[in-house]
């Protein structure tokens, strides 16, 4: 049975809810009107600025969230000060992770970032009384393992410019999951401190790596942000897949 074209269209559904791309693609697409109400007479919907922390390493969990637009950058402090940038995530991901206690890492904002939020003992409740939702958020975590894994490929054997090209097509495929055409348009949503960080390489490597991809035209750049590619498939090789 489709559960989620069933309950798009249900009159229980709240309104902020058919709008949603989380309850389309995300967790919510699994719940019914009835657990959807439940839910939105619990959630809150906010806008962060680029640079806002949605929660910190460490720290007492109390809530999760849908991102309903944006990237948010997932990043751990060790002891001496020094932050690795771990991992990022687009809509329409969960953020968090139940049933724990703390958060093991930080999140922040590295767009505009919308999110939708509520209480940890509610969410928590919901996946204990419903399987779906449980399997649904198993299904993510798989997901994030997976891409964790080629991830790490990419950092341990891909040369500079692999990973460079790695990361455009990162942004490229999960920012704008839906784009079918062969070219896209997007604006890098970190600087190339944070993007080097990411990647293990100088901030003077990578930019010197998205100058060989402009000239190979591989990519456009205007005003150090603003990227086109005009053919998906010629970045893909490039990276090495």
């Amino acid at each position: 049975m489709d559960i989620q074209r069933k309950d798009v269209h249900n009159s229980d559904t709240p309104a902020l809810c058919r709008a949603c791309e989380s309850r389309h693609r995300g967790v919510c697409g699994v719940l019914n009107g009835e657990q959807l109400l439940r839910l939105s007479k619990h959630s809150t919907r906010r806008t962060l600025e680029p640079g806002t922390e949605l929660s910190g390493e460490s720290t007492k969990t109390t809530s999760y969230s849908n991102i309903i637009s944006g990237v948010v950058k997932l990043s751990k402090m060790m002891a001496d000060g020094r932050q690795q940038i771990v991992g990022l995530q687009f809509a329409p991901d969960f953020l968090g992770r139940p049933f724990r206690t703390e958060n093991s890492v930080s999140a922040e904002a590295a767009t505009e970032v919308q999110v939708c939020s509520f209480s940890k003992n509610l969410i928590e409740r919901m996946i204990s009384e419903t399987p779906e939702l449980e399997r649904k958020l198993l299904d993510q975590t798989l997901n994030e393992l997976d891409e964790a894994r080629d991830w790490m490929l990419t950092l341990g054997r891909k040369t500079a410019g692999e990973k460079v090209a790695s990361f455009l097509l990162l942004i490229a495929t999960h920012a704008f999951p839906d784009n079918e055409g062969d070219s896209i348009e997007f604006d890098l949503p970190m600087s190339r401190v944070d993007i080097a960080d990411f990647l293990g390489l100088t901030m003077e490597t990578v930019s010197r790596q998205l100058t060989k991809l402009r000239k190979q035209d591989i990519i456009r750049i205007v005003n150090n942000r603003h990227v086109t590619v005009p053919d998906i498939s010629r970045l893909s090789e490039w990276a090495g897949y």
